[in-house]
């Protein structure tokens, strides 16, 4: 397929960039920036081709010959917008890349370790399922059994904390696990992608032997934050640095330029434990948002639906409509483990201030304690493949297994 570089000028303005398809009544230009442009196309309207070629005739660099002095990272590709380019035929960012692209895009990456890499999938994030993480737990293993000093994990960003918590409950491993993504695609000026790219390389030879997020740290190019798996969330939409540790502080933090890591929290040291693998899952699980005036018989649908476990969004210190409590008890009843969270994000569940919270105890509901909801949502999964004795979820639901919860909260 071929892409026009190409001028267009219409009523005194001359633009400069690449032309979209389009179908419309106007042409769609990216321009040199890296953002895209409607101009409308009539009699006043004057196009010039500066330069045609194949879009599709990539040639890959050879890899480079490994470098015995450097360790070897194994990257898992699973897709997202670190490994997107611009798919001219829609005008969309796509996941397209697979691991030798990453190397030829970000050659910095190169002079921190020897890579070897393997795409687990090329999906866009939202497109995950427990499956999924199964299978990446599993390749992740894999890897490490393989001699890997350090595993990348490259992941769209939209979901890549569920992930991340996910490899946080099914692994105990020695090495580095380090989930990396971009907020903005390679082919945007402002593109966060090779800052946090190097930054999780240079992560994953420490001896931070804990699975972690690697994002910005702020809207500079200056450095990355180190967070734990199990106690990250996505906060923006779009901002570069919309990773943020929630309910802890970030494990530590990596200048770019000096790759110098930082640490200010304890964490798992390499080498420090046995590799082990337990992806075992219950996918019957279901993550339920409560708000004013919402059915009580959302709970009742998954209780007939055969739903194992089923973890509430509610407010503040973890209530919901007294209306609800009996279909909660209900599900209990029936064999569901419900587990209360917060909206909130930050501070802990308590239902013992408020009459609502004493009745959800009484009703069986599990606290949370300062979990984020999603996680608790995965944790949850894990734990129901684990056992399904209402005693020994409890104790496992409200037992720090990968950093998750803490004991008590601190307040700045």
């Amino acid at each position: 397929m071929k892409i026009k570089r190409v001028k267009v000028e219409r009523e005194g303005v001359t633009y400069t960039g690449l032309m979209m398809p389009s179908k419309g009544a106007r042409i769609i230009l990216k321009l040199d920036n890296g953002y895209n442009i409607g101009i409308k196309k009539d009699a006043k309207t004057k196009v010039t081709t500066l330069k045609e070629e194949g879009v599709e005739s990539r040639k890959k660099m050879p890899s480079p010959s490994p470098n015995p002095s450097l360790p070897t990272i194994s990257i898992l590709s699973t897709g997202g917008t670190i490994a997107s380019k611009v798919d001219y035929r829609t005008g969309a960012v796509t996941s397209q890349f697979d691991v030798e692209d990453i190397l030829n895009a970000i050659p910095e990456l190169t002079e921190i370790a020897n890579f070897r890499g393997k795409v687990i999938y090329n999906i866009l994030s939202e497109n995950m399922k427990a499956e999924c993480w199964q299978k990446l737990a599993r390749a992740v293993a894999n890897e490490i059994k393989k001699g890997a000093d350090g595993i990348m994990i490259t992941h769209g960003t939209d979901t890549m904390t569920y992930t991340a918590a996910a490899l946080s409950f099914m692994l105990k491993t020695p090495v580095p696990i380090v989930f990396v993504g971009s907020q903005r695609s390679a082919d945007r000026p402002s593109s966060d992608n090779v800052v946090n790219a190097v930054c999780a390389a240079k992560v994953a030879t420490s001896d931070i032997a804990e699975v972690v997020v690697v994002m910005h740290a702020g809207t500079s190019d200056d450095e990355c934050l180190i967070h734990r798996g199990a106690r990250v969330r996505k906060m923006h939409s779009s901002r570069r640095d919309a990773f943020q540790s929630i309910n802890a502080k970030p494990i530590g933090r990596i200048d770019y330029e000096t790759r110098k890591i930082r640490t200010s929290e304890e964490y798992r040291k390499r080498g420090g434990q046995e590799l082990v693998l337990n992806d075992r899952l219950e996918a019957k699980c279901a993550l339920v948002k409560f708000s004013p005036g919402a059915d009580h018989s959302i709970i009742d649908y998954y209780t007939g639906k055969g739903y194992k476990g089923v973890v509430i969004e509610g407010t503040g210190l973890g209530h919901v409509s007294t209306e609800w409590i009996a279909s909660i008890k209900k599900a209990v009843d029936s064999g569901i483990h419900v587990v209360m969270t917060s909206q909130c994000l930050g501070g802990r569940i308590c239902d013992r201030v408020y009459d609502t919270g004493r009745d959800l105890l009484n009703a069986g509901v599990i606290e949370g304690e300062d979990m984020l909801p999603e996680v608790a949502l995965v944790k949850l999964m894990w734990v129901l493949a684990q056992t399904e004795d209402p005693a020994k979820v409890r104790q496992l639901m409200q037992t720090n297994i990968a950093g998750e919860l803490s004991r008590r909260s601190e307040h700045a």
